[in-house]
């Protein structure tokens, strides 16, 4: 059975539609194409224009490769990701290099991503070379002004990354994607390789300038503790699908869906007199080179029945913006 997508509205300012992403596995003399990593299967979802939209699962569940499907940072499969009524995956040329400008991403590592030969302050300017904006004076003031909005100063521009600390390094990554003065932004993981004392600072700094610039993102992350304090919404994906898909405060008082039930069983408490009852889920994560039929977690799931294994359940609106891809949701509808 096909998933239903969320409804669209004028406030969209990304919209994915059934987003296919799979990989050749290859082998033989010949490097013949022998099975498929089905990555990400038939994702659908809109991002409101200055919100947040936390996307979670665990790891392997393919939440990056959507993020980067989406930048064509890699290619996707098939789909589409109108950005601004425009469709990103049908552009080349010059077109896409336009609409690139208002599209950034932070990448989880942040020592990974950025040249150690190269001064940061160069990082930072690199996209405006790119894009020739302004007069090479006109660059470096943007760049200056931009490493003191994350909260570094100007001699900080002539040191090189392996000069800064993680926390330091991850604010130059924003700087490198906020240098453009981008619409959209996907923050990949941006604080899971951060110090729980610098996540928080780090955070703030994302929840300011999206205030003072008016900035969109789609927040990808495992921890459940961040994402509740960063989104608005949040999408709930496993194994190359989205399972569920609501407000932040909708999400975390009444989960609809088993796979969500469990993570949130998972989350500390922060006072020890308190006990969560733990959903435990049997089993290791299936592999997305064979994914299970019809409900994809119907091989873990605590409460699953013969359809589960029989009919793939849709993507349904069980509560005003709440969807759930469930055969049996409507039993925890409060």
């Amino acid at each position: 059975m096909s998933t239903a997508k969320e409804p669209s509205t004028q406030d969209d300012l990304v919209k994915v539609e059934r987003l296919v992403k799979y990989f050749p596995v290859r082998a033989g003399l010949m490097k013949r194409i022998v099975n498929w990593v089905k990555a990400v299967d038939n994702v659908s979802f809109n991002v409101r224009a200055g919100e947040t939209l936390g996307l979670v699962g665990e790891s392997g569940c393919g939440k990056t490769t959507v993020g980067r499907a989406m930048l064509r940072l890699i290619e996707p499969t098939s789909g589409s990701m109108h950005f601004q009524g425009r469709d990103v995956l049908a552009m080349n040329g010059e077109e896409l290099k336009r609409v690139r400008r208002d599209m950034q991403i932070i990448f989880q590592d942040p020592f990974a991503s950025l040249d150690p030969r190269v001064p940061i302050g160069e990082s930072v300017m690199e996209g405006l070379h790119i894009h020739r904006v302004g007069t090479p004076k006109e660059r470096f003031d943007i760049m200056l002004d931009t490493l003191k909005k994350v909260g570094l100063e100007e001699y900080h521009a002539r040191r090189y990354p392996h000069e800064f600390s993680g926390g330091q390094r991850q604010r130059i990554g924003i700087a490198r994607a906020l240098a453009l003065r981008p619409k959209f932004i996907v923050c990949d993981e941006p604080v899971s390789a951060l110090d729980v004392s610098i996540q928080s600072q780090v955070l703030n700094i994302l929840k300011d300038l999206q205030a003072e610039f008016g900035l969109t993102y789609l927040f990808i992350a495992h921890n459940l503790s961040v994402v509740e304090h960063i989104s608005d919404r949040v999408a709930v994906m496993y194994l190359g699908k989205i399972v569920e898909l609501t407000s932040r405060s909708e999400l975390y008082l009444n989960p609809l869906h088993p796979y969500t039930q469990a993570l949130m069983s998972a989350i500390p408490l922060a006072d020890p007199k308190l006990k969560r009852k733990r959903i435990v889920l049997q089993g290791e994560v299936p592999s997305p080179l064979n994914p299970p039929t019809a409900c994809r977690f119907h091989t873990r799931c605590p409460i699953a029945e013969k359809i589960c294994s029989q009919e793939e359940p849709p993507l349904r609106e069980l509560k005003p913006g709440h969807f759930s891809a469930c055969h049996f949701s409507e039993r925890f509808v409060q």
